[in-house]
């Protein structure tokens, strides 16, 4: 199982990123160890995340939602949520 995911930081920024250990993956993050746009940026808040079967599939996800604007990216979470 892959992941995609969408971070939200402390300074409003979103990061988007993909994994298949989400829990290793968040640790890393929170302990400063993951991307170095996250790690300047903390706390975040987890906003959205899909799941794939693949990590071709996931990467291409990610890229889509990488080049998506922000009130795309609001949208995702805000949808998800409801």
């Amino acid at each position: 199982m892959f992941y995609v995911y969408l971070l939200e930081c402390k300074d409003g920024s979103f990061y988007t990123g993909q994994t298949n250990d989400l829990q290793r993956r968040m640790q890393q993050h929170r302990s400063g160890r993951g991307a170095k746009s996250v790690r300047s940026r903390l706390p975040f808040e987890v906003r959205h995340i899909e799941t794939y079967g693949s990590r071709g599939d996931a990467m291409r996800r990610e890229m889509e939602i990488k080049k998506f604007p922000r009130i795309k990216k609001q949208q995702l979470f805000e949808s998800a949520a409801r």
